[in-house]
């Protein structure tokens, strides 16, 4: 019930009176708050935000204003609701990351994905160059206007748009029983669309496809799918995925890194960090070992995930996008407004309403500046009439009691109109001049030029037409920008890093964990360090590496562990796993992809590593000393250590050659005076002994002699040997030298603990080997960048001198 004016009580319906209550706070909230008009793509408030900027002159080349100064005034004239609402649509304008195109230039903290904006107090803003598009000629009549919230004012119903809002920047908002989530494009696509349409009424959406594929995500990123695109074109509603931009890297010598560069539409680096650690702490997610944000402002978003040895990175990443914002649905409810109805729109009805718009607003301004210039035509012909009999007109003005007589008399005079005789009596008298004739007929000229080329404009669609394609031809020049989202048709499948059994060949996910698979473990002559991604050996007959050179390569398994030996003379334990993987095994492999071996393990100063072996091998470890000291280390299991010793060294002494040596091998030592020395490994000569035996005398030397070469020979009839000559007062590395390559064959083998025979003869200027080796033909030689030496092609006689080198060789393998 209710009091009536006159003191009566009157019943009313409660469930009529809520319901029409109801209906007008929620048409009020749908078309005064919450849904954007389809023709600009602004709500109400956005919309006032960006008027009362130009009102202000606040354009992209004035200074930036607080921006509780705008607030404050759009408030006061036209949006009476809060000034905390205000502001937020003020913030989102200015965030590159929310619009593909932002709408206002923000100066101070305008928040980011994860933190909010300062308070409008410490911020300043001005409009972007892109609002000059929105508002361009809107004083040329081309909207209708509006009033205010108390009629005092009056307010563009919607603003001109020169490039489509409503798809560029997208939109969301939640109204009453109703709500719109539409995800941004790419300006040029979008016009390219609008002009197909423009010229092709009729276009089917396939067509208008061609031209936006998808949308374009202001953060990039990926989209997976396409057919919740397609039905989102279709039908107004439609969902797809998000993806994250990521590429797998090693990010430390020893760990693999997935490496996040671009994050899906609002998603920000912290709330990942933050999923993933409740995703770990769950065990939802393994193989994770640290989230690192190394996001800065000059190399933009870089989110650093550690993955842990042992683990599949991709079957990692497959993981983190099914536990956390890495990937993201989207889910696009394209609602706007249409003549003030909430209407759901695909692509072309969304295309369409904005063409539409842009036609009706060129009809209206041509229409405004003809009938400007009609007006100044009129007047300029009334000016050139008074010009021709100034002296008559002056007569008439000065014989006149006032202005209405003088007005009156002037009409009658020379036939003019109203306006052209009062516009005359409002003149200088500077204006009636010789020179102002000439201007006069002058811009008489360029006014009947214009108005026929308006005139043309609106009596032809196809002109009408063309001025707007040709508007938003320069509009896409002047704004758009290169698509930053890649589209995906899927997902694409995951490679398996094995065969799963059971799968019988069909396509599987790749396991989690990197399955314990044989694969060879390869040390190079540069001190790199490289395993294969199967069992397939490293070295195939008659091809080579690219670069570098391999000294050793040892069978083993991914999962396993193997043993460097150094120098010093100890083993250092490395996990295969912390090697890294070569690309490719249909070519030999190229060690220039490795990791540097010491950047894996601790070596100690002056200590450098000489070759890999395996840790549980039955074979007995041949070991060589500097100073002629032979040992053949007994085969116990590996302690468990990171590392132990394996001979017991003299001082002053260091090892120089390592490599596993059965009985019946040859063990060879090479001297810096050429003097080279091979024995059988058996019993008799070189018993294997434990870690903490000293070795037995190898070489016999004089005083001053060192050995340069240790190296075991399994294969002496394909067995070459390589001596390097040159001058011990010389720098290592900066004299070329002379090199010999010889036979191993023509080598007799003496006893051990002897001198042996010649290997190389000095020519002048020489007076030692810089380097020495033995192996298994083809040898190769590198230098200290890595880069293949030629070595002579003819052999050279057992004790012969070597030919000359081109560059110094540092490493033989």
């Amino acid at each position: 019930m209710a009091d009536a004016p006159d003191g009566q009580i009157i019943d009313i319906d409660v469930a009529s009176e809520m319901e029409t209550s109801f209906l007008e706070y929620a048409y009020s909230v749908i078309y005064s708050r919450a849904l954007p008009d389809a023709r600009d793509g602004l709500k109400p408030v956005q919309r006032r935000i960006v008027y009362s900027m130009t009102d202000m002159g606040l354009r992209p080349e004035r200074a930036h204003v607080k921006s509780s100064r705008v607030v404050g005034e759009v408030m006061g004239k036209y949006h009476p609701h809060g000034d905390s609402a205000i502001y937020d649509a003020l913030v989102r304008m200015a965030q590159s990351f929310s619009l593909r195109l932002p709408l206002v230039d923000g100066h101070g903290n305008f928040g980011s994905l994860d933190d909010g904006p300062a308070a409008s107090r410490y911020t300043e803003a001005r409009l972007a160059t892109a609002s000059m598009a929105m508002v361009a000629d809107l004083s040329e009549d081309v909207v209708d206007t509006v009033p205010n919230y108390d009629n005092k004012l009056r307010q563009p119903e919607v603003l001109p748009a020169a490039f489509p809002n409503l798809l560029v920047n997208g939109a969301s908002g939640i109204a009453v029983g109703m709500a719109t989530n539409m995800a941004p494009h790419n300006l040029i696509e979008v016009i390219s669309a609008a002009r197909h349409l423009l010229d092709n009424p009729e276009a089917e959406l396939e067509e208008l496809m061609r031209f936006v594929p998808g949308p374009d995500l202001p953060g990039g990123g990926k989209i997976v799918g396409l057919d919740g695109v397609r039905e989102a074109y279709a039908t107004g509603r439609g969902k797809f995925v998000t993806r994250a931009t990521t590429r797998i890297e090693k990010v430390t010598p020893r760990r693999q890194g997935i490496v996040v560069t671009e994050l899906p539409y609002l998603v920000g680096p912290e709330r990942v960090i933050e999923k993933i650690k409740d995703a770990v702490s769950a065990k939802k997610l393994q193989g994770v070992t640290a989230v690192t944000d190394l996001t800065d402002r000059h190399h933009g978003l870089r989110l650093v995930i550690e993955v842990k040895n042992g683990f599949n990175a991709e079957a990692v990443l497959e993981r983190l996008y099914k536990v956390t914002p890495l990937e993201e649905n989207f889910s696009m409810n394209n609602v706007a407004l249409v003549n003030g109805q909430p209407l759901t729109l695909g692509l072309k009805e969304m295309l369409r309403v904005w063409v539409d718009h842009r036609v009706d607003v060129t009809r209206r301004r041509s229409q405004y500046r003809l009938t400007a210039r009609k007006d100044r035509l009129h007047l300029v012909d009334g000016l050139l009439i008074a010009i021709l009999d100034i002296d008559d007109v002056i007569h008439i003005i000065r014989s006149s009691e006032d202005s209405t007589e003088a007005r009156d008399r002037l009409r009658t005079a020379f036939d003019l109109s109203e306006i052209q005789a009062e516009y005359i009596l409002e003149l200088r008298l500077r204006r009636l001049t010789k020179f102002s004739r000439v201007e006069l007929e002058t811009e008489k000229a360029k006014l009947l030029a214009e108005i026929a080329e308006l005139e043309e404009i609106l009596g032809s669609a196809a002109a009408l037409h063309a001025v707007v394609a040709s508007e938003m031809d320069a509009v896409a020049a002047e704004y758009g920008t290169p698509r930053r989202t890649i589209l995906l048709a899927d997902a694409g499948a995951v490679t398996s890093a094995a065969t799963i059994p059971g799968s019988k060949g069909k396509s599987t996910a790749a396991p989690l964990e990197i399955e314990d698979s044989p694969c060879y473990a390869m040390l190079s002559t540069t001190g790199l360090v490289a395993r294969t991604a199967d069992s397939e050996p490293p070295v195939r007959e008659g091809r080579r590496s690219s670069h570098d050179a391999l000294r050793s390569a040892i069978s083993t398994s991914a999962r396993a562990d193997i043993g460097v030996v150094t120098s010093a003379g100890r083993i250092v334990r490395l996990s295969v796993l912390d090697i890294p993987t070569l690309a490719s095994t249909s070519e030999p492999p190229s060690l220039g992809g490795g990791s540097p071996l010491a950047e894996l393990v601790t070596l100690e100063r002056d200590e450098h590593p000489l070759g890999i072996v395996p840790l549980d091998s039955q074979t007995p470890l041949a070991l060589g000393t500097a100073q002629g000291v032979v040992k053949r280390v007994k085969p116990e299991p590996a302690p468990n250590k990171d590392s132990w010793e394996v001979i017991s060294l003299k001082d002053g002494d260091a090892v120089i050659g390592a490599a596993p040596a059965p009985d019946g091998t040859e063990l060879v030592f090479i001297t810096d005076q050429a003097a080279l020395l091979h024995f059988e490994a058996n019993e008799k000569s070189a018993r294997p002994q434990g870690r903490t035996g000293g070795g037995v005398a190898g070489i016999k030397m004089p005083d001053g002699v060192s050995a340069v070469y240790f190296g075991v020979v399994d294969d002496p009839e394909n067995s070459l040997v390589v001596t390097i000559a040159g001058s011990s007062s010389a720098l290592p590395g900066t004299v070329p030298g002379s090199a010999k390559v010889t036979p191993f064959s023509e080598y007799p083998s003496k006893g051990r603990a002897t001198g042996g025979v010649r290997a190389h003869r000095f020519l002048r200027g020489e007076d030692a080997l810089s380097m020495a080796w033995v192996g298994v033909a083809p040898p190769r030689a590198v230098s200290g960048a890595g880069q293949e030496v030629a070595l002579p092609e003819e052999f050279g006689r057992r004790d012969g001198s070597g030919s000359a080198l081109s560059t110094p060789v540092m490493g033989i393998g």
